[in-house]
């Protein structure tokens, strides 16, 4: 069947007229202007942990006293627009998560703080760091975590090596910084390595800041509201579990590290 030449004229105009999913993207990233970097990683997320107080927890989830609603770092002026930054330029402009704040939806209506479990940030965080660092097109941008997670799996069973990253056993791998450590929250609390990928399902990563004897340190976003430090113990071999498995802390049941690719230019 023969289509009309103009039909044919107006559909290129109008895919030459669609901005890519990215383009709301500063050069910088978008390009980028320079190979994505363990260094650049790290940087950027002691950055944001610097810019909502340096806070450090080494507390297990939940045994915080209960913060008042209005006290939330993710509320805060300054603070709200950072997590509306890590939502717009971490995600592609598709996603209609793009247009939250710490406390505003995509149509800028403001919800109240008891409501935020349901305008979970981490993941956007994890975007937005991978973005600025210079990730470019290798990072499958996501407002969950299991998005990335199971592609990384995924490329750790097809034998990809040309995957920013590579999924690994908490028992297999040393991680180190620009690597992510991930868990499965509620009821994921039970998915391990060899589950994956099964998405989707809720879940946690946190970026792989500092390495040292005995213990690692891990910076996330939403946790206790706000960007957060905490360490995690390792074993010997600097892994998050013994050889059979045995997850070493009991506070996060690792089920996967998360390993920047460090065949890749840059990585």
């Amino acid at each position: 069947m023969r289509v009309p030449l103009p039909v044919l004229a107006a559909a290129a105009l109008a895919a030459c007229a669609a901005p890519a999913p990215d383009a709301h993207i500063p050069p910088y990233a978008r390009v980028p202007y320079a190979a994505l970097s363990r260094a650049s990683i790290v940087a950027i997320a002691l950055r944001e942990w610097r810019a909502f107080g340096m806070t450090v927890n080494d507390d297990a989830p939940g045994t915080a006293p209960p913060m008042a609603a209005e006290a939330k770092p993710e509320r805060q002026p300054g603070l709200w627009q950072r997590v509306g930054d890590y939502w717009w330029l971490g995600l592609d402009r598709t996603r209609p998560e793009a247009g939250w704040t710490g406390r505003h939806d995509e149509t800028g209506r403001e919800f109240p703080a008891s409501a935020d479990g349901g305008f979970p940030w981490s993941a956007a965080f994890i975007s937005y760091v991978l973005r600025a660092a210079g990730a470019g097109a290798r990072f499958p941008y996501a407002p969950a975590h299991w998005e990335y997670i199971d592609a990384a799996k995924r490329a750790f069973d097809n034998g990809d090596h040309t995957a920013l990253f590579v999924a690994a056993a908490p028992e297999a791998a040393a991680p180190q910084p620009g690597d992510l450590i991930c868990t499965g929250r509620g009821r994921a609390e039970g998915l391990r390595f060899a589950h994956l990928p099964a998405g989707p399902y809720p879940a946690h990563c946190d970026i792989v800041v500092g390495v040292e004897p005995g213990r690692i340190a891990v910076i996330g976003g939403n946790v206790g509201d706000g960007v957060t430090l905490k360490h995690v113990p390792v074993t010997a071999e600097g892994r998050l579990a013994t050889p059979d498995g045995t997850v070493l802390d009991a506070r996060y049941p690792w089920m996967a590290v998360l390993r920047l690719n460090a065949g890749l230019p840059g990585a």
